[in-house]
């Protein structure tokens, strides 16, 4: 039986190492529709995001992509990125405390690898 699930993975980037952010549950496929980065410190900064898949190997979305001071940027839209079960999406701000992260995510739960 498929079974579909509507969720949002969000985060306060409060170190400025690479923070999991989403991981693709086993038997599952999903479909990264949005991706918003909010700066809250009324500082501008930047941000890295990859997609790491099951095989360890990472790959850049955005390296050091900016953010502007007190600003919201939406960086992917319902243009879909797809994940398969044990990738996972990891972001790295440049400086602690300052970036929010939301993806909106739609999973299906498939039954198989």
């Amino acid at each position: 039986m498929t079974v579909f699930r509507y969720i949002n993975a969000k985060t306060d980037l409060t170190t400025n190492s690479a923070t999991d952010i989403y991981t693709c549950p086993t038997k599952s496929v999903a479909v990264v529709d949005s991706i918003f980065v909010s700066e809250d410190s009324g500082n501008a900064d930047t941000i890295t995001l990859t997609v790491t898949d099951s095989a360890s190997a990472v790959f850049s979305l955005y390296k050091t992509k900016a953010i502007s001071a007190n600003a919201t940027a939406e960086l992917i839209t319902h243009s879909g990125i797809y994940l398969t079960a044990g990738e996972k999406i990891s972001a790295t701000a440049a400086t602690a405390n300052r970036l929010h992260i939301i993806i909106s995510i739609r999973e299906t739960f498939t039954g198989t690898n």
